[in-house]
C-alpha cells in the first residue's frame, strides 16, 4: 500500500508535507494534474522529493514538478530488492507498455534442453516457454552461460548442431561425430531411441545438479579400485573430477528452473525483523515480514517459528512471463554489486536447512541493527 500526499493550491503545505518524510529508500510515484505519473526510486526520499518539486529562484536543467504534480504516493522501503520488487510491480501497473524498458530489466540467459524435438539439442534463450524443455539458470551473463554449456557437452555424446535433423546416411556430419563426441543421429549410426537414452542422462544430469553422473562415476571408480584394475579406477577419477571442474562453471543461482528453491533473507523497516522472499520449484511466492516473536517475556524459538513460516509459503498463481520476469529481478539482485541480505537455496522445501537458515536470519538481523 502507497502512502499519498495531495499536493492541493496551498505549495507550502506540500513543502511542511516533504520536509516531514523521512530520507530513506523508498519508491514514489508524482501523479501530475494531466498526463502519465511520475515514478523513480530513490535512497533519500525527502531529498529526492525536494529537488523535483522545491521553488527555484533562477531556471534549471533539472526536472521541476512543483506547478504540475496534485499527488504524491510513496512506500518506505528496506532493501534494494524491495525497492526493485516494488518498482516492477508498480511499473507494470501504470505502464504496462513499456515497464520493462522503463526499469532496463533484462532476462537472464538460461541453457535449454530442447526436448520437443525428435532429436534434442541444447541452447541458450533468455525466454521461458510451455513448450517441452529443460531449462538450467540463470546465469550470471550469456558468457557464463555458454561456457557451461560447451563443458558439461563434453561429458555426454549429445549433438550440438542446431538444425532440424534428417537423418541420412548421406549426411556430412560433423568434427564432434568424428571426434566420437557425438553419437552421429544425423548420418542413422544410432536411432531415436538410443539417442533418447543419450538425452535422458543429459537431462539428470541438470536436474540433479550434476549428482547422477559423479555418483556414476564415483561407483565405477570405486568398484574398479576393488577389482585392483588401478589403471582403469585411476581413469574414471578423472572423469569425476572433470565433471567436479565443469559444475564449479555453474553460477551460483544456475540450477533446473523447475527445481529452484530458495530464500533471499533481506533488512526490514520493521525493528527486530527481516523481509523473506522465497521462490518455490521456481515461481516466486508472496514475501513475508519474518519477526523475533516474544512470549510471555522470552524469545520464541527462531527454528520453530521458521517452520511456521515456511510451511505458509505456496507459489503464486502468474503468467510464464510473470514467472521469467520475477526471477530476472532475483538473478539482477544476486548477481549485483549492490546486494544486501542473504540468499539461501536448497534442494526442495522438503529439506530445508533449518539449522543455516536460523544463522542467515540472525546475521541479517545483526547487520540491520548495527551488532556483530
Amino acid at each position: 500500500m502507497m502512502t499519498a500526499i495531495v499536493a492541493g493550491s496551498d505549495l507550502a503545505q506540500l513543502d511542511a508535507a516533504i520536509d516531514a518524510l523521512p530520507d530513506q529508500p523508498a519508491v514514489f510515484l508524482l501523479w501530475a494534474k494531466e498526463g502519465e505519473p511520475y515514478l523513480s526510486r530513490t535512497g533519500v526520499l525527502r531529498r529526492r522529493l525536494r529537488r523535483l518539486i522545491a521553488e527555484r529562484e533562477r531556471p534549471s536543467r533539472w526536472l521541476n514538478l512543483r506547478h504540475t504534480v496534485a499527488r504524491i504516493e510513496y512506500r518506505l522501503t528496506g532493501s534494494a530488492l524491495e525497492s526493485s520488487i516494488l518498482f516492477y510491480e508498480q511499473a507494470r501497473r501504470h505502464f504496462p507498455d513499456t515497464y520493462l524498458r522503463l526499469m532496463k530489466l533484462r532476462m537472464p540467459p538460461y541453457v535449454k534442453l530442447v526436448l520437443a524435438n525428435e532429436f534434442p539439442r541444447s541452447h541458450i534463450t533468455t525466454h521461458l516457454t510451455r513448450t517441452a524443455g529443460l531449462y538450467f539458470g540463470p546465469f550470471r551473463s550469456r558468457v557464463s552461460a555458454e561456457r557451461f554449456e560447451a563443458q558439461f557437452l563434453d561429458l555426454f555424446q549429445m549433438r550440438r548442431c542446431q538444425e532440424d535433423l534428417v537423418p541420412s546416411p548421406a549426411h556430412p556430419g560433423c568434427i564432434y561425430g568424428e571426434m566420437s563426441m557425438c553419437l552421429r543421429p544425423c548420418q542413422q549410426v544410432v536411432g531415436a531411441a538410443e539417442y533418447a537414452t543419450e538425452v535422458g542422462r543429459v537431462a539428470e544430469f541438470l536436474r540433479t545438479d550434476g549428482r547422477s553422473l559423479l555418483a556414476s562415476i564415483g561407483h565405477s571408480r570405486d568398484r574398479l579400485s576393488q577389482e585392483m584394475m588401478f589403471e582403469d579406477a585411476a581413469r574414471q577419477h578423472k572423469r569425476f573430477e572433470k565433471v567436479q571442474d565443469v559444475l564449479r562453471l555453474r553460477d551460483e543461482l544456475a540450477r533446473d528452473v523447475d527445481r529452484l528453491n530458495g530464500v533471499a533473507i533481506t533488512p526490514s523497516l520493521e525493528h527486530d525483523a527481516v523481509e523473506m522472499w522465497f521462490v518455490r520449484d521456481g515461481a516466486w511466492c508472496a514475501p513475508q515480514r519474518f519477526g523475533f516473536e516474544v512470549h510471555e517475556g522470552k524469545p520464541v524459538s527462531l527454528d520453530h517459528q521458521l517452520r511456521d513460516t515456511f510451511a505458509r509459503v505456496t507459489p503464486g498463481k502468474l503468467t510464464v512471463r510473470e514467472r521469467q520476469e520475477y526471477l530476472a529481478l532475483v538473478a539482477r539482485w544476486y548477481y549485483s554489486t549492490w546486494r544486501e541480505g542473504e540468499w539461501l537455496s536448497f534442494d526442495s522445501y522438503g529439506e530445508i536447512p533449518y539449522r543455516k537458515l536460523v544463522n542467515a536470519v540472525s546475521r541479517v538481523a545483526r547487520r540491520e541493527s548495527g551488532t556483530q
